[in-house]
């Protein structure tokens, strides 16, 4: 059955429902926000994530000296986070397909605000990382289930273009988050940084209790246990289209994260820039990936998800050869780095949404379990890349190599077991 607007829209009521049991029927006369209310509350969720791993940016050399630990080591506490985020995903997944979308999505947040308070009082780097990887899986429940509560609301290019909005809170997140992050450290220590992501949580569940009811109605719950999600992910794992868009997705992201990995030591060690000025910096960035994000959502009106999403992954692959050569011969300083990597951004910024829409689009009766497996994927092999550039030696080539090397894997999967050409048309939208 196609998704007329008309349903789209009593659905989406469902989402800032009271906490008083309504379900997605959206019966309570007390719910009815609009899209862009429920926009705004998921892309809330969203920025958890974002904001949990950037915000502490500008201060890694200083956490470095302060923990008296190496610049790698330093690093490992945001693949910690990384790690967190990809497993955390994996388990709420599956729970958000068997118990609704708001009881683990407040749990999880609740996790997320614990673990940062006692960051907090982390006495050296490996308790610190340690609970860096508590946090990432508190942090899970907001990325996975929001994707799923999209699947639960939306559907075909409906669904593609809410993802292009929340990902302009994504790309707002890391504009924020480091320029916080560094204005932060003018009056506090790293430390700091953590209390503000408590803070953050805190205000997140008292939203949430208050205005996220349930989008997911008993009768389309899944069967809760070990073996029923086991049967589960081996489906999606069977469907070859649907693992390939994942791969592509989480390749992309990897690409990112070599970038969110590097760029603090690139800019500030490299470069000279001040926690400040990297902070400006890094935003500057995010403001293109903003800008392919909402270039999408109007590409979407003339253009099929399939047909955006391979020219985007070859934008970004060119941009990341660019990067490469220009700081491989040291060619054009500070703007030889900047001007590629905005450039990558940009088209990253118009893969992202299209890549987990095609997805999702395929799932959409275990659609928290596929968001989940996806965003595991995503986060996870980010949390491979992140140490990698400080391997190569923490500098531009060493940053450029792994975009590019990610970015062209991306675009070998996309072409060769996704075979966007063969995909469905997603001009009607697909029965949720």
């Amino acid at each position: 059955m196609t998704t007329t607007p008309d349903r789209i829209d009593k659905r989406t009521q469902a989402v800032a429902a009271p906490a008083t049991g309504t379900t997605a029927t959206g019966t309570s006369s007390r719910a009815t926000p609009g899209r862009l209310r429920t926009a705004l509350l998921l892309g809330a969720l969203i920025a958890l994530g974002p904001l949990t791993i950037d915000m502490y940016l500008p201060a890694l050399p200083t956490l470095s000296a302060d923990m008296q630990a190496t610049a790698s080591a330093v690093q490992l506490t945001l693949t910690g986070t990384l790690v967190g985020l990809a497993l955390g995903q994996l388990v709420l997944g599956p729970l958000a397909d068997s118990l609704g979308r708001r009881r683990p999505l407040l749990a999880g947040t609740a996790l997320h605000v614990l673990a940062s308070l006692l960051i907090v009082f982390a006495p050296n780097i490996e308790v610190l990382g340690a609970l860096r990887v508590l946090q990432g899986v508190g942090a899970a429940a907001g990325a996975v289930i929001a994707l799923a509560v999209v699947r639960d609301l939306f559907s075909g290019r409906a669904g593609a273009t809410l993802l292009s909005r929340l990902m302009l809170v994504m790309g707002a997140a890391p504009v924020l988050a480091p320029t916080i992050g560094g204005e932060l450290l003018r009056f506090t220590d790293w430390r700091g940084v953590f209390v503000l992501l408590a803070v953050y949580g805190v205000a997140l569940i008292v939203l949430l209790s208050i205005m996220l009811g349930e989008t997911l109605p008993p009768e389309r719950r899944r069967k809760a246990g070990v073996a029923s999600t086991l049967r589960t992910y081996g489906g999606l794992f069977r469907d070859r289209t649907y693992v390939g868009l994942v791969l592509v997705a989480g390749l992309v992201m990897a690409g990112m994260f070599a970038y969110v990995s590097g760029s603090s030591f690139v800019y500030q060690e490299q470069f000279g820039l001040n926690e400040q000025q990297f902070g400006l910096l890094f935003g500057a960035g995010a403001i293109w990936l903003i800008a392919g994000t909402q270039l999408n959502a109007a590409l979407l009106r003339k253009f099929d998800p399939r047909q955006i999403l391979p020219a985007a992954v070859a934008g970004s692959m060119l941009a990341g050869l660019a990067l490469l050569l220009l700081s491989s011969g040291g060619t054009g300083g500070l703007v030889g780095v900047v001007a590629p990597l905005w450039v990558a951004l940009f088209f990253c910024g118009i893969s992202l949404p299209n890549g987990p829409a095609l997805a999702l689009a395929r799932h959409g009766e275990s659609a928290g379990t596929a968001a989940a497996l996806l965003g595991a994927v995503q986060f996870g092999v980010g949390a491979l890349i992140s140490p990698v550039v400080g391997l190569l030696g923490n500098n531009a080539p060493a940053m450029g190599a792994v975009i590019f090397s990610a970015l062209l894997l991306a675009l070998v999967v996309l072409m060769t077991v996704v075979r966007p050409w063969q995909l469905a048309d997603l001009t009607e939208d697909a029965p949720a």
